[in-house]
Order: C-alpha cells, then structure tokens, then sequence
C-alpha cells in the first residue's frame, strides 16, 4: 500500500509539473529552423548578387535544416547580436564563426568546433603597413563585439594606442572605411581577405594578427543539453560524410582545417 501511494503521489506530483518541449521537438513540430547568421563575413556568410544569403554559414543552416526534415529560415544578425538572439529565443541556433570563449559560455550554449579561423589584416595600399609591427601609430578597425577586437585592445593598451582604435558595427562597415582610408587597417578572419581584396582597389592584405588559432562553434541554448548534443552529432556527421570538405573548399578554396585540438578530446 505504501509503494502505491508513493508512486500515486509521484504520478501527482509530475503532472503538476508545467511541461516544455525542447527545442528540438520545438523545430520539429514548428516544421521550421531559424538560424541566426551573420551576412557580411564572405564568403561565410554573405548576399549574392539576388540579395539572397549565401555561403558556408547559410549551406550549414540549410543541412541542418534537411537532417531536420523542416525548412530553414535565415535571421541576418550583427556579431553583438549573436548571443541575444539565442538568449530571447528568436533563433534556434546560430552559425555565425562565433569563439567558443568561458565567458560566453556562461551566457549560451556551444557545440564542439565546426570551423576554425585565424585572425589577419585587409589594409589601405597606402598605409604603408606590411608587417604587425608596421601597425603601430595606424588607425585600426574592427566589428563591435568580436574576438578579434577584444584581442586587438589588449595591444592596443599595451601600446598605449586605444584613441586609434574604431569599432564598426558590421565587417562590411570595417572593409569599407579602409577601402575609402578612413582607417589603415581592419582586422577581420583569413577568410574574409581575398574577397575583401578582389572587392576594393585600394585594400591589400595585411599582416596576421599574433592571437591564437579561433575555434567556432556553432551556438544554441546554454540549457538546452538535448538541442546541443544533436547539434554536436550534426557537426561530426558534416565532417564525416565529406560535406564539411566540400563546403569548404566552395566557398574557401584549400584543405579544410582539421577540427580537433592536439592533446584533447576534440
């Protein structure tokens, strides 16, 4: 008699509990992925000549979308904006070369690495600038809210150079001051610099910048455990499969870069 009235009350008391879906069956049930995406990183994430979103981000974003059996939505988002929108849960999830640093992770959730960048420099041809040394004095840009510009501020204190320093608040925003020499140098991904190049007359590459490899990784609730461990199965199913090889040599060129860590697990 005891046991059942133990189990009656459990039963009560589950049923009381309010009940939430995860966002996995959320998306599946909504029939629709809303990714967050950042638009102005070619050839990650751009618009084509239509205007429509294109790129390494956009095709990840429309895989998941197929492995999902729904359709996917593309949200343009700035770098500042990438952990809000997944905070107030007006995307699902977010490709938008974002570092998986402890700090954000207190905020939202990561998955394991799905690309990873290093940070270099697209400079004026007349800046004169060739080598990192040659940066000191320059005018420098960089997106609000971006890793590399967190990186650049801690030299640029040690050079006592932060008056130099402009934050912009799309990459589009940086190539464009340098192209027009409003800036001599804007710092952006490896990436980003051929095309940036091909674009302005009067933007060269520059320098690499000395910060660390940048792992990225693709972002979604922080308590969400179910979501990201799918999304973690997803990522190693892109490499697995080739896709992740394909994809980048699309819309990068080269040998993809190998996704795990010497030492550690991934």
């Amino acid at each position: 008699m005891f046991r059942n009235f133990t189990a009656a009350a459990l039963f009560t008391f589950a049923a009381a509990l309010p009940t939430q879906a995860d966002t996995l069956d959320d998306v599946v049930d909504r029939g629709e992925l809303r990714c967050g995406v950042v638009l102005d990183f070619p050839p990650i994430g751009y618009r084509d000549a239509n205007n429509e979103p294109a790129g390494f981000d956009v095709d990840y974003c429309k895989d998941l979308a197929a492995a999902l059996e729904v359709e996917a939505t593309i949200y343009p988002v700035t770098w500042a904006e990438r952990l809000p929108v997944i905070v107030t849960g007006r995307a699902d999830v977010v490709f938008g070369a974002t570092s998986d640093s402890l700090a954000r992770a207190r905020t939202v959730g990561f998955t394991i690495p799905y690309a990873i960048y290093y940070a270099q420099g697209v400079v004026n041809a007349d800046s004169g600038i060739e080598s990192f040394e040659d940066i000191r004095g320059k005018r420098v840009a960089g997106a609000i809210g971006t890793v590399p510009e967190q990186e650049w501020l801690k030299i640029a204190e040690e050079w006592g150079e932060e008056h130099l320093y402009q934050g912009y608040q799309s990459e589009n925003e940086v190539f464009l001051a340098v192209a027009q020499g409003k800036a001599d140098i804007g710092i952006t991904t490896n990436t980003a610099v051929k095309p940036i190049t091909d674009q302005y007359d009067t933007v060269l590459a520059g320098p690499r910048m000395p910060w660390t490899t940048d792992y990225t990784s693709v972002v979604g609730k922080r308590e969400d455990v179910t979501w990201l461990n799918f999304l973690n199965l997803f990522v190693t199913h892109q490499v697995r499969s080739g896709r992740y090889a394909e994809l980048w040599g699309k819309y990068v060129g080269g040998e993809a870069p190998e996704l795990r860590i010497p030492g550690v697990l991934y």
